[in-house]
């Protein structure tokens, strides 16, 4: 699923232009936000791709969801 990371004064944020959802990065299971996981606000979790290094932001990329905590 695409999903656009950008960083805000508040923090990471990602959109999901297929679903009109635009959620806060809350939590993440690396430091740099690649290669791993990252929960959004709403309790989405997306599979995060890897780079060798950190893309400028914002970026638009191809996540996996893993999981829902609500819908």
């Amino acid at each position: 699923m695409k999903v656009m990371i950008r960083e805000t004064p508040k923090g990471m944020e990602a959109y999901v232009p297929k679903k009109d959802l635009e959620e806060m990065i809350v939590e993440t299971e690396k430091e740099g936000l690649w290669g791993g996981w990252a929960k959004l606000a709403n309790g989405w979790v997306f599979a995060m791709p890897a780079f060798d290094e950190a893309p400028s932001l914002p970026i638009t990329v191809d996540a996996r969801r893993l999981s829902t905590e609500e819908d």
